[in-house]
C-alpha cells in the first residue's frame, strides 16, 4: 500500500516537475518570476479539454500541438509585452504579470464558466502491474510523457546552438551581447520554451484534475514551492523538487489526511530553507 502510494507520488511529481520547469527556465535566463505561471497552465488544460471534447483527441496526442501553440503565444507575449519590463524594477514586473494572471483567470471564467471541465479517457480506471506494484495507467503514461519531454528539453539546452546561446545569455548577458547574440530574441525563445512546458504539463494535468479558473494560483504556488525546494534556476532541481513534493503529498494523503497534503509540502519547503537555502540542486549565490 505504501509502496504503491510512493510510486503514485513519484509519477505525479514528474508532471509537477515539468510544470515547474517552465518557471525555472524563465527565471534562470531572464531573472523574471512569472506570476501568471499557473494561469497559463490552466489555459493549456482548457485547450486539452476542448481538443478532447470537440476533436476527440487524447491529451497525450494533443499535448504537442498545445505546447507548440503555447510556445508561439509565449514568444509573442515576451516580445510585445514583457520585453520592455525586463530592465525595470521588480515591482513593475510583478504588477505586470499579476495583471496578466487576472486577465487569464477572468477570461477563462468568462468563456468556460466556473464549472469544472474534466476529461474521461477510456483507460481512466485501468491499472498496470509492475512486479508487486499496481500503478494507475493514466499517471504512468502522463509521467512517461513528462519525463521524455524533460529529457528533450535538457538535451536542447546542452547540445543545440540555440540552447547554448541561451545558456550563455543566462551566464553573462553583457558578454553575450558583446559577441553578437540577439538577447531580445533569445529571451523571447526562452519565454516561449517556458510557456511550452506549461502547455505540455497542462495537457497532462488535465488527465488528473479538472480544469477550473480558480486552480491557477494553486499551480503557481505549487511551482514556486517546487523550484525553491529543487533550486531556483536549476532545471534538474525543478524535476527533483517535483518528485519530492509529489511523494510528500502522496505519503501525507496515505498516512494522515488528503487535506494535509499542502501542509506537508510547505513543511518540506521550510525544512529545505532552514537546512539548504539554495535548494537541493541550487548553487549558493
Amino acid at each position: 500500500m505504501i509502496a504503491d502510494q510512493i510510486v503514485t507520488g513519484l509519477l505525479t511529481g514528474l508532471i509537477y516537475g515539468l510544470m515547474a520547469l517552465g518557471l525555472s527556465v524563465i527565471f534562470g535566463v531572464m531573472r523574471i518570476v512569472n506570476f501568471a505561471h499557473g494561469e497559463m497552465a490552466v489555459v493549456a488544460m482548457y485547450g486539452a479539454w476542448a481538443a478532447f471534447r470537440f476533436l476527440g483527441l487524447d491529451p497525450l496526442l494533443s499535448l504537442l500541438p498545445i505546447a507548440a501553440l503555447m510556445f508561439c503565444a509565449g514568444y509573442a507575449l515576451q516580445r510585445g509585452l514583457i520585453q520592455p519590463f525586463v530592465d525595470r524594477p521588480d515591482y513593475m514586473q510583478f504588477i505586470l504579470l499579476i495583471s496578466l494572471a487576472l486577465i487569464l483567470t477572468n477570461g477563462a471564467l468568462l468563456i468556460f464558466g466556473p464549472e469544472a471541465r474534466g476529461i474521461q479517457v477510456d483507460y481512466a480506471f485501468d491499472s498496470v502491474e509492475i512486479g508487486p506494484l499496481l500503478v494507475d495507467k493514466v499517471r504512468l503514461l502522463a509521467a512517461v510523457a513528462a519525463l521524455v519531454l524533460t529529457g528533450i528539453l535538457l538535451a536542447f539546452f546542452r547540445f543545440t546552438l540555440t540552447g547554448k546561446a541561451i545558456r550563455a545569455a543566462a551566464d553573462n548577458r553583457i558578454g553575450a551581447q558583446v559577441i553578437g547574440l540577439d538577447i531580445k530574441k533569445l529571451y523571447a525563445v526562452t519565454f516561449g520554451i517556458g510557456t511550452a512546458c506549461l502547455g505540455a504539463a497542462g495537457a497532462l494535468m488535465s488527465l488528473l484534475v479538472d480544469a477550473m479558473p480558480r486552480v491557477g494560483p494553486e499551480f503557481t504556488l505549487l511551482s514556486f514551492v517546487i523550484v525553491i525546494v529543487g533550486g531556483l534556476g536549476s532545471m534538474a532541481g525543478a524535476l527533483a523538487g517535483g518528485v519530492l513534493i509529489g511523494v510528500a503529498e502522496a505519503m501525507a494523503g496515505t498516512l494522515l489526511e488528503p487535506s494535509l497534503k499542502s501542509m506537508f509540502s510547505y513543511g518540506l519547503l521550510v525544512l529545505i530553507l532552514l537546512l539548504r537555502p539554495q535548494g537541493i540542486l541550487g548553487e549558493r549565490a
